[in-house]
């Protein structure tokens, strides 16, 4: 059999124990797996005249970094336009959103996305402090979890809003003030649509261009793929499209939506669109969600929040939610559930242990629960899906942001507990949940490590004794994102009849300082075999 690729004068580094194998060389065949493992001379040995064959010169060679819950489509078309995540506080946003302003021709809307709630302080979030800036100027500004925006009077008025309305998803809002006038802040997808339908939409081919830069990019900081969290509108077509033009950078296992609403024809659609998948694609899963978020207080608690909200479930009868499960449960598709708040979590793990079966389930985020939730998840082979530099760059380790009060300090305390969920035997997955955080996997894998800030790591980590080790989260963005994958029979290890999609570093992530983690160069990345990043 033909050798694709023959990677010499590399160091082997097993995920799986954190040591690095005696071999030096690996060989790729032609079908894209690890052909062999060897030294360099014998493995140089198996290549032929139309071989590619690289010098790593000591670089590390470890199984491919995947990030566990990632919005490639969406979140490509989301991050097209002014981007306000940097932004600290009301000055900052008024003076982006100006100067952004002066490049709109008459009529144009202004986009924008990243705002994070905690630029109002203790404040209310509407549009009102931007109200002089947008003035006469449709604009649309997506908060930095997505399921909220906020929407300019001149929006809200060529949607028709203006009260408020009644929606399918519970926790779907119109914010209105005591009047019943609307203050801008639109929770839920739904909330959002009235203003998004009426805006101008990018082409086909102007989406297209847009997810091939972006997947491109997540190739180049070393990806290899991810679990991809939904498959809305022309999602898989345009998976499609990159994949069968040899242009998709990335293995990407899909999990399309199912909303509160959907009934017995909808959970057959999503249980039948199962079997569609490319070379390097395919859907596999359904994503649901029990919950919205904390930040904007539509996320599902035990006790509602300090405000009095986070008091109810995404779906208005949790109890379709459970029926649903068992549905796929039963069609053998594995689900992965958005549960943020605690008594999210809890209907979750309930609704999966009422319908248990041997379908891999996940929970994703998880950012708040108690001591009884943790031990559930190893019980029930529930996947835990965490999103560590959600921690890090939205919350504060003295509790004075926005998450945080809304919570109260015992709640606060029980952040993303990405150590008790491990030591209690889950598997925990990483990812970044991009385009909410960036995508980059070294970031990540140093957020679960240092549990500081990104952007200023002198600030004190939050809930440092929920940290993970160098290995622990490796392994979380390879060994357990095979096994979540139900794939850990041909991904995850450097070993022959594996997939080579490979990730290639400078130097040892596991010794390597947190701090320094996210500068590490990546030197070579590979699906298949295929080189989809080199560096020059």
């Amino acid at each position: 059999m033909r050798t694709r690729l023959v990677l010499s004068s590399a160091r082997l580094l097993d995920p799986g124990t954190g040591a690095f194998l005696p071999e030096t060389a690996l060989a790729v065949s032609e079908t894209g797996r690890i052909a062999a493992l060897g030294d360099d001379r014998e493995i140089r040995a198996l290549a032929t005249g139309d071989t590619e064959v690289i010098d790593l010169k000591g670089a590390v060679v470890t199984t491919g970094l995947v990030d566990g819950h990632l919005h490639p489509v969406s979140g490509a078309e989301l991050t097209h336009g002014l981007d306000l995540s940097r932004c600290t506080g009301l000055t900052d946003v008024r003076d982006a959103l100006s100067t952004e302003a002066r490049r709109l021709g008459r009529g144009d809307w202004l986009f924008a996305w990243g705002l994070d709630p905690n630029v109002f302080g203790g404040e209310p979030v509407s549009v009102a402090p931007f109200d002089t800036v947008l003035d006469g100027i449709p604009a649309f500004l997506l908060l930095f979890d997505a399921h909220s925006a906020l929407a300019s009077r001149r929006a809200l008025e060529l949607a028709g809003v203006d009260g408020p309305r009644v929606f399918d998803q519970a926790s779907a809002q119109v914010v209105c003030d005591e009047r019943g006038r609307p203050t801008g802040l639109l929770q839920e997808d739904a909330a959002c649509e009235l203003v998004e339908r009426v805006a101008p939409r990018p082409t086909h081919g102007e989406r297209r261009d847009r997810l091939s830069k972006a997947l491109r990019a997540m190739a180049v900081a070393g990806l290899t793929g991810a679990h991809v969290m939904d498959a809305n509108g022309e999602s898989l077509a345009l998976l499609a499209e990159l994949d069968e033009a040899g242009e998709l950078p990335l293995r990407l296992r899909v999990a399309p939506w199912c909303q509160p609403g959907t009934d017995a024809d909808g959970v057959r659609e999503l249980i039948e669109l199962q079997q569609a998948r490319g070379r390097l694609w395919r859907v596999d899963g359904v994503k649901l969600f029990m919950d919205g978020t904390i930040d904007n207080g539509t996320a599902w608690l035990e006790r509602p929040d300090c405000h009095g909200e986070s008091a109810h479930a995404f779906w208005p009868d949790p109890a379709a939610y459970t029926h649903v499960i068992g549905e796929l449960a039963r069609a053998g598709v594995p689900t992965a559930t958005h549960a943020i708040g605690d008594a999210a979590v809890r209907h979750a793990l309930d609704a999966i242990e009422k319908h248990r079966s041997t379908v891999r389930h996940r929970v994703e985020h998880i950012e708040t629960v108690p001591d009884d939730t943790l031990r559930r998840f190893a019980e029930l082979g529930v996947i835990a899906s965490m999103q560590p530099t959600h921690c890090c760059d939205f919350t504060r380790a003295d509790h004075t942001d926005n998450w945080s009060r809304r919570l109260g300090e015992e709640r606060a305390s029980r952040a993303w507990r990405c150590r008790d969920l491990w030591d209690s035997g889950a598997t925990v997955v990483l990812g970044s949940d991009w385009p909410i955080a960036p995508f980059p996997p070294l970031t990540v894998m140093a957020g679960a490590r240092h549990r500081r800030p990104t952007r200023d790591l002198t600030q004190p980590p939050h809930g440092p004794e929920q940290a993970l080790s160098p290995l622990e989260a490796l392994r979380g963005m390879t060994v357990n994102a095979a096994f979540a994958a139900n794939e850990e029979h041909e991904a995850g290890r450097l070993t022959p009849g594996h997939r080579a999609d490979l990730t290639v570093l400078a130097e040892n992530p596991l010794t390597t300082p947190a701090a320094d983690l996210p500068q590490l160069p990546v030197v070579l990345t590979t699906v298949d075999g295929k080189v989809t990043h080199r560096t020059a």
